[in-house]
């Protein structure tokens, strides 16, 4: 099973920057498709997760604000490729 992962995020926030990097990263350990939502894309998604980016979801459910907890999201990816 493929895994989907998507980072809400916006241009010039360095922390986002250094989240993208890591997810990168990830794809070369785990197969996932890889979403890159700009957040100024629709005042909706801008107002929800402004104060709160880079923010990273898992098939849909958000899991991590600011930064990512790799060990747990590892895990995570583990246990969908098991499936």
């Amino acid at each position: 099973m493929r895994a989907e992962v998507t980072i809400y995020q916006r241009d010039g926030c360095h922390l986002c920057e250094v989240a993208h990097a890591e997810l990168t990263e990830l794809q070369g350990e785990f197969e996932f498709e890889l979403l890159a939502i700009d957040i100024e894309s629709s005042d909706e998604l801008h107002s929800r997760y402004l104060e709160r980016i880079p923010v990273i979801a898992l098939a849909g459910e958000e899991l991590y604000d600011f930064a990512i907890d790799l060990p747990d999201l590892k895990t995570r990816l583990l246990a969908i490729s098991a499936r």
